[in-house]
């Protein structure tokens, strides 16, 4: 069926990815599985994608498998199998037997014929004699006594093609690619195997085959070295873990006509399992061995007879071989294949001739027997530095000395063969050459085996010069198989990354992630998106309807991984980062930041439709992408190397801390999302140790640290990264603290007490007085001593000077106006004035008297509706709040995103913006109701509710002290804990409430009253107020009251009920005992615990929200309300008309400023930084060397 057709008819493959392609082709074009059953199939199991159904992972009922049934008989349709047509008479059997072992019997009458006639036919042949028949033997394979575990096998023609069974093991039986192919060959029969030899097989062949996740090829039956490497496996997997189990895969490629009891497996539909009986014997046998994971049986039509597999598994090894390793075959080098022989008959000997010739080499194991030995004495002849020479003829011939010698080797090993000279002849006619391979080629398998210590033992001991273009693939095929060690091995010996990471390679790089990760489903919606908006531009641009229509049917197809571009990653990353950066790889792309989505999405189909030359440009930041990179898949030892690597250390910290801690969020698997936030708490670690070491270094460079402006980063600062990835231990570090109390009190000295600073705004003329001491610029130099850090003097130059906050002040303007204000006596003013613990203290002062200019309008001065309305001091409260909204406009301007709805969207993340804004909507909603006299007194009422949530807003201010700051914190907490108590009491007061209510009045239909003794009474029980009177029939109280329907419609009081009154007094005494005594004492031990949790890391707490409360204030104006206005229109004029930046900036460095630090004074910094986090790698270096010295110290001991 075309593909075309398939897609035009709706039926479309799951997914989209190369592999479910690959199946989807295989069953609709090769394998003749109509859409229809394709389709009825997944129906039913909708919850599995294609390739697990091809797998055959079933969970539900006959229907499903009888239709996977029909899916799977794709294989005797594609899988054949041989039968012999031509019975040609054994002479030694006295013609009863056909030369391929079969009986006359079990021939057909026309083989039977001697069509061919005994004189001209006299050797069988399977080519020629036998004929192919769809397979009837396949299935998953029971080892009755044996376990669970299941083993696939398959039935086949000895001419099968490999890569129909290469595809067949590891798309439907779910083999996982190998990393090295080892084929086993040697021993075979009642051949006894040396003791030594299993020993090696343990300890050589399985632990490779355990590091580099290996397939392990052997005869399949329990005789000879195939059962030696069957009971290696079996013992691996009984002593190692899941994982290790599942690198070490044994597959049986064994002669169908050789195996006993193979009638067992025999079904034309398929066997789910079949079930194999083993024979119980320590001696060799034909059966099957149980420690395969799959068979593949042989068939050449033969019976009873050996080598009818060797052909096919020669085919097979050879187009392994041609395949890559790695993710969907993602690596830069081949799949190892390698054959080991151990002993052998002669027969062994045209194998690995016939090997050879595919150029797949051989590890003869000396010593084992026969063949090997034969062999390796050979090896030993030819190699040796005077080996027999030859008389140098024309022709060629061999010595006769050497002949001589050959048959002398031959009789020793192969005391019974019978035609000694021709396998003498065969011997010395092949010229032995050497298969030694290049150190490339070591260096491939050493990458593909996971062999770092080899690698560094053998490779790269120094004897060898490296060239780049030698690791460029090996280095390829470690990053993306996760193999940080030979990451790090190959930059240490040669490898330039600037050379090596260009902007095609990292795309290659995330087209290579696993399809199982979230980083690459997020990466495929983007892709999605983008394709999606092109193929609606194609149909707006008037393109040919059939285009268009492809275009679509390509897309709905799934979004293919080749068409992952580096804009994909960038929005992916500003997803996740936010704002708190400019978008990624943008300038790579010549895209414009201030774009929108959709502009954006539209210019990027435009460029990557083009040449695309920005692919063949090198990264600019190649450790900081490939950390990225890194960050993205959770890898914890290759982003660990990456960020040692790179530059900008705590910001590349925090960077990552912020990415897991998002996609963290996002996953649902717990393992991994536990693993993504163990991995965001390393880095926040290191970002906090190393800013430890910098400020001890340099206090003045740690605090220029933590405000520049990285261009790697897309313009975002260290405060900025750690308050968007939550970094609460970055910000309780002293040096941090530091930084924030020298903003907090500007050029004042941190030593001032709260009362000068209170009685300085009350009375400004004090300002010019020694009331307040102020620092001077020269003065903050002079405390950061040059010897603080003489050990950098390749950071700090000759000069030998030290960073302050006016060496980043770049705008002219700015340096010409702090030279004025030093020289004027309104120097001091600006200072007191400019500081943000004054812009503080003003804003609390004025905040109360606006509460109490509030209070008194509430309750006093609150005139009716115009024209008695409003009075003069309600007319400036109104302007004040006017003030207020003035202000909230002005913050939502600061979100730092050029779009409005990004800003707002900012605004309203913080709790406090919320409450804030709710009072405003408050206040105006009772602003209009009071002036209309219908709607009064609501409004009265909503400025009441008003006050309340102006009052609270107190609690924000309070944040900044140190006692009270750790306790606002516990009550947030507390909070929540409040919730899920009223949750439970509402439960538990609907349940009472009701009960009570139906036991005391048989009939009452007023809606007011059932509310208030349903909810309202009941909630007053727990606070003691129990009307007695109503519940205990000996005290009621007499009072006019009915039980009429009709009187009590009309309005009449119904009479209580006394029926079950004795009941509702046993319900009040349980209703009580549970809500003051359970419920009650509940919400305390959920306090306490909260308390306990919190009090712990209340530090903590309190110094992180401390800086988004130092930030405000830093950025708010210097005067309060309702005088900010003059400070609005000021900013107004000097910001948006005269367009002059804010000295302010300078201080956390926002960046939409050009206060970034650049050329020397920034290289300077970095190269600190770095040198700074290498003595911190040191020192934990050491601490974990010295850890595991004693260790091991302590070990001998024992």
């Amino acid at each position: 069926m075309d593909a075309s057709l398939v897609r035009c008819s709706g039926h479309v493959p799951l997914g989209g990815g190369p592999r479910e392609d690959y199946v989807s082709w295989l069953a609709w074009e090769r394998l003749g599985i109509s859409p229809e059953e394709l389709e009825q199939a997944l129906s039913i199991y909708q919850r599995r994608d294609l390739i697990t159904v091809f797998h055959g992972e079933q969970e539900g009922s006959d229907d499903f498998d009888t239709i996977l049934l029909k899916a799977l008989s794709w294989i005797p349709k594609i899988i054949k199998k041989r039968v012999c047509t031509t019975f040609i008479e054994n002479t030694l059997s006295n013609n009863g037997l056909c030369q391929c072992g079969g009986m006359r019997e079990l021939h057909e009458s026309v083989a039977t014929g001697d069509s061919f006639g005994s004189a001209v036919v006299t050797q069988w042949d399977s080519q020629q004699h036998s004929s192919e028949y769809p397979t009837d033997a396949f299935g998953e394979l029971e080892f009755a006594g044996a376990g669970r575990r299941q083993s696939h096998f398959l039935r086949l023609s000895c001419d099968t093609p490999p890569q129909v069974i290469y595809t067949l093991m590891t798309e439907h039986w779910g083999l996982p690619s190998p990393n090295l192919v080892v084929s086993v060959v040697g021993g075979e029969g009642h051949e006894k195997i040396k003791p030594w030899v299993r020993d090696i097989l343990r300890k050589g062949l399985v632990r490779a085959a355990q590091s580099t996740g290996a397939w392990i090829l052997t005869g399949g039956l329990k005789e000879g070295v195939s059962r030696c490497v069957g009971e290696v496996v079996k013992d691996h997997g009984a002593t190692a873990s899941t994982v290790s189990q599942k690198k070490v895969i044994a597959i049986g490629v064994t002669p169908w006509g050789l195996v006993h009891n193979r009638q067992q497996l025999v079904n034309a539909q398929g066997s789910f399992p079949a079930r194999y009986f083993v024979q119980n014997t320590a001696h060799d046998t034909h059966c099957l061995d149980n420690s395969c994971q799959a068979f593949l049986l042989v068939d050449n039509g033969s019976i009873g007879q050996r080598g009818g597999e060797t052909i096919f598994q020669l085919n097979l090894e050879d187009y392994i071989s041609h395949q890559r390793t790695g993710i969907w075959g993602s690596g830069s080098i081949e799949i190892p294949v390698i054959c080991m022989l151990v002993s052998g008959e002669t027969r062994m000997l045209e194998r690995i001739d016939a090997s050879l010739k595919k150029a797949t080499p051989w590890l003869v194991l000396a010593g084992s027997g026969k063949a090997a030995d034969f062999i390796t004495d050979l090896s030993a002849m030819v190699f040796s530095p005077t080996p027999p020479a030859a008389n140098g003829e024309a022709d060629k011939s061999v010595s006769t000395e050497f002949h001589d010698w050959v048959c002398e080797k031959a009789r020793k090993h192969f005391p019974d063969e019978d035609e000694l000279e021709k396998l003498v002849n065969t011997v010395t006619s092949k010229r032995l050459t050497s298969m030694a391979s290049e150190y490339t080629e070591e260096l491939k398998l050493a990458v593909a085996w996971n062999r770092v210590d080899i690698a560094k033992a053998e490779l790269f001991n120094g004897d060898i010069q490296w060239k780049y273009e030698d690791l460029e693939d090996s280095m390829t095929d470690a990053l993306i198989n996760n193999k940080p060690q030979f990451v790090r091995l190959f930059c240490d010996n040669g490898l330039n990354i600037l050379n090596y990471l260009t902007n095609n390679r990292l795309e290659s790089l995330y087209r290579s992630l696993s399809d199982s990760l979230l980083a690459y489903i997020l990466l495929q919606r983007r892709l999605s998106e983008r394709q999606s908006l092109a193929g609606s531009q194609l149909s707006v641009d008037g393109a040919a309807p059939g285009a268009v229509e492809t275009f679509h049917m390509e897309v709905n197809t799934g979004a293919s991984a080749k068409d992952l571009s580096l804009f994909e990653v960038s929005r992916l990353l500003q997803d996740l980062l936010g704002d708190v950066c400019e978008p990624f790889y943008y300038g790579t792309l010549g895209l414009d930041p201030r774009m929108g989505t959709r502009r954006s999405l539209k210019q990027a189909n435009k460029i990557l439709q083009g040449e695309c030359v920005y692919r063949n440009q090198c990264c600019l930041s190649p450790w900081a992408a490939l950390f990225i990179w890194a960050v993205l898949q959770n890898r914890t030892e290759m982003a660990i190397y990456f960020w040692e690597m790179a530059g900008e250390s705590v910001l590349s910290a925090l960077g990552a801390c912020k990415i897991l801690r998002e996609l963290s969020k996002l996953e649902n698997d717990s393992e991994s999302k536990l693993a993504m936030k163990q991995l965001a708490q390393r880095f926040e670690k290191l970002a906090n140790d190393v800013f430890g070491e910098c400020y001890q270094s340099s206090e003045s460079l740690s605090f220029t640290l933590l405000k520049r402006k990285s261009p790697v980063w897309g313009g975002a600062t260290c405060l900025a990264m750690a308050t968007a990835a939550d970094a609460r231990l970055f910000f309780s570090h002293d040096g941090v603290q530091s930084l924030l109390s020298e903003i907090w009190w500007g050029d004042m000295e941190r030593s001032t007490k709260v009362w000068k600073l209170i009685l300085s705004f009350l009375l400004p003329p004090l300002i010019y007085t020694n009331l307040i001491s102020f620092r001077e610029p020269e003065e903050e130099i002079k405390r950061f001593p040059v010897h603080h850090i003489r050990d950098n003097d390749s950071v700090e130059g000759n000069d030998a000077t030290v960073f302050s906050i006016s060496d980043i002040i770049q705008n002219e303007e700015d340096m010409e106006e702090l030279k004025t204000l030093k020289e004027n006596l309104k120097g001091k003013w600006r200072q007191f004035w400019y500081a943000p613990v004054t812009s503080f203290l003003g804003n609390v002062l004025m905040y109360f008297l606006f509460l109490c200019l509030f209070a008194y309008v509430l309750l006093v001065d609150f005139k009716g509706p115009p024209p008695d309305g409003p009075s003069t001091l309600e007319l400036v409260l109104y302007f004040w709040v006017f003030t207020l909204v003035c202000e909230e406009i002005r913050q939502t301007s600061l979100g730092g995103s050029s779009f409005l709805l990004q800003r707002m969207k900012t605004y309203i993340q913080d709790d406090w913006n919320k409450c804030d804004l709710t009072a405003i909507l408050l206040f105006l909603l009772a602003l209009i109701c009071r002036m209309f006299p219908w709607s009064f007194n609501l409004g009265r009422a909503v400025m009441a509710i008003d006050y309340m949530v102006f009052t609270l807003r107190l609690i924000h201010i309070f944040a900044i002290h140190k006692q009270l700051g750790p306790k606002i914190i516990i009550l947030r907490k507390m909070m929540k804990d409040v919730f899920f108590f009223l949750f439970f009491l509402g439960v538990w007061l609907m349940a009472y409430g009701v009960a009570h209510q139906a036991l005391l009045f048989s009939y009452d239909p007023r809606s007011k009253w059932i509310f208030r003794r349903v909810f309202y009474r009941p909630f007053l029980h727990i606070f003691g107020q129990i009307n007695i009177h109503e519940m205990d029939a000996d005290k009621l109280e007499e009072r006019t009251c009915t039980y009429n329907h009709s009187e009590i419609d009309a309005g009449a009081e119904p009479c209580l009920s006394t029926y079950a009154n004795w009941l509702v007094v046993i319900l009040l005494v349980v209703y009580l005992l549970f809500t003051n005594i359970v419920l009650v004492n509940l919400l305390i031990a959920m306090f306490s615990a909260t308390f306990s949790k919190v009090q712990e890391h209340s530090d903590i707490y309190w110094k992180f929200q401390r800086y988004n409360l130092i930030v405000e204030y830093h950025y708010r104006p210097c005067l309060a309300p309702p005088f900010i206005i003059f400070s609005h229109l000021h900013i107004l004029i000097k910001r948006h008309i005269r367009q002059i930046p804010s000295a302010k900036s300078q201080h956390f460095g926002e960046k939409w400023e050009t206060m970034e630090l650049q050329g020397r004074k920034a290289s300077r910094l970095n190269t600190w930084e770095a040198g700074q986090k290498e003595n911190l790698l040191s020192v934990q270096n050491k601490q974990q060397r010295e850890s595991d010295s004693s260790r091991l110290q302590r070990t001998s001991v024992k």
